[in-house]
């Protein structure tokens, strides 16, 4: 099936389509036909040319407000998909959504994203129809090149003053050539886009994770930290050191190297995950996150992906009373373990069993931290009841 599509019964919409860029955006118009929708945001691949894609959204989408970014995989009602697009379409009723593009958050772009975050919250929270902390939230798309998050984030988390964040950051497959947002008819490069989004619905953002700790410990030595790189660990070069400490070749490490053994700083009693994104040619590693001269990793194993995430997405619809729909955000990272440990179909199992959409990510987004090797998402109840208490 090339084209599929999903109502939530909060009135989401999510389509799904294997087709050719313009196609693809014609299918999902069909499948929304008689549909007052408020907002669309669309999750693609980086085998969809922007400018293509931006065409047809404009051509078939023309009364809607267009939102979304480039992905390093999708996921909705056709399960995990690369070279796909997954539309989610907000309808007009039971939804209010504002939304502000952030310029250049990689130029001194977090002063006006600390302006926007406050000025959205203020329109949000501030009229007469004050919501509960549970029917709010914060929504962010993040440039995957930017290096630019952890600042962002930490920015609007402060600004957004008590409304929980969740978002992912764009990808391009692992290329890490050229990631991409659309924001209302235009193409957006290093920046980012920020939702405030109000819906009848109780709401809760989470997160899960799937690793643990070893004893093994490597401290960087030498850093670019503007640019994520690391080229001494523990006084060796990096790569080697890496290699060493997991029991392989500095020639064998790669993508579902760095899924299978990743290095976690620990910070306020917890493990957070640091990712490799490449190992480059002077034998230095660049990361997904930033990282600092005398940070101290630890090197991680992965515990079971299939049960993590099963207790995290069923501790959330227990929450709730039962969950609707779930917009998430999984790390690239976390698709290919799931694929190295041939668990791929039985994760996406899950994620229809829950009605999760969203896409596969260069980074994950959870209130003031920017992660990595995460799933984070926002999950909808099912009713308007009181959800119970946490």
């Amino acid at each position: 099936m090339s084209t599929k599509s999903t109502r939530a019964a909060c009135g989401i919409r999510v389509v799904a389509s294997s087709l050719p860029t313009r196609e693809a955006v014609a299918a999902a118009r069909l499948e929304l036909a008689g549909e007052i929708l408020q907002h669309i945001i669309v999750f693609f691949s980086n085998e969809h040319d922007p400018e293509i894609l931006l065409d047809a959204l404009k051509r078939d989408f023309n009364d809607t407000s267009v939102s979304g970014c480039s992905t390093s995989g999708e996921i909705g009602p056709l399960g995990m998909m690369k070279g796909g697009i997954v539309i989610i379409a907000f309808p007009e009723n039971g939804f209010r959504l504002m939304s502000e593009v952030i310029t250049d958050i990689d130029k001194g772009g977090v002063e006006r994203a600390s302006e926007i975050a406050r000025r959205l919250r203020i329109q949000m929270i501030g009229s007469a129809s004050r919501s509960a902390k549970e029917h709010v939230f914060a929504l962010v798309l993040v440039d995957g090149l930017s290096n630019a998050e952890e600042a962002l984030i930490a920015a609007l988390d402060l600004s957004l003053n008590g409304i929980e964040l969740v978002g992912g950051s764009a990808g391009d497959g692992l290329d890490f050539q050229d990631t991409v947002l659309i924001y209302r008819g235009n193409l957006v490069r290093r920046g980012a886009i920020l939702f405030v989004i109000e819906t009848e619905l109780p709401v809760r953002i989470f997160k899960t994770q799937n690793f643990e700790p070893t004893p093994v410990k490597l401290v960087v030595t030498a850093a670019d930290t503007a640019n994520r790189i690391v080229y001494e660990l523990n006084a060796e070069p990096a790569a080697a050191e890496y290699a060493a400490a997991i029991g392989l070749r500095p020639d064998e490490l790669g993508p579902y190297t760095f899924a299978s053994y990743p290095l976690v700083v620990k910070i306020g009693g917890n493990y957070y995950c640091r990712c490799i994104r490449t190992v480059n040619l002077d034998g230095s590693l660049s990361f997904f996150c930033a990282i600092d001269e005398g940070l101290v990793f630890t090197v991680a194993r992965p515990r079971d992906m299939l049960r993590t995430t099963l207790e995290a997405l069923e501790g959330v619809d227990a929450a709730l009373g039962g969950t609707d729909f779930v917009l998430g955000f999984d790390c690239i990272l976390r698709r290919l373990d799931a694929e190295s440990r041939q668990v791929r179909h039985k994760v996406e199992e899950i994620y229809q069993r829950f009605g999760v959409a969203g896409f596969h990510t260069y980074g994950e987004q959870f209130n003031a931290m920017h992660l990595n090797q995460t799933l984070t998402g926002i999950a909808f109840a099912t009713s308007i009841d009181k959800p119970r208490e946490p």
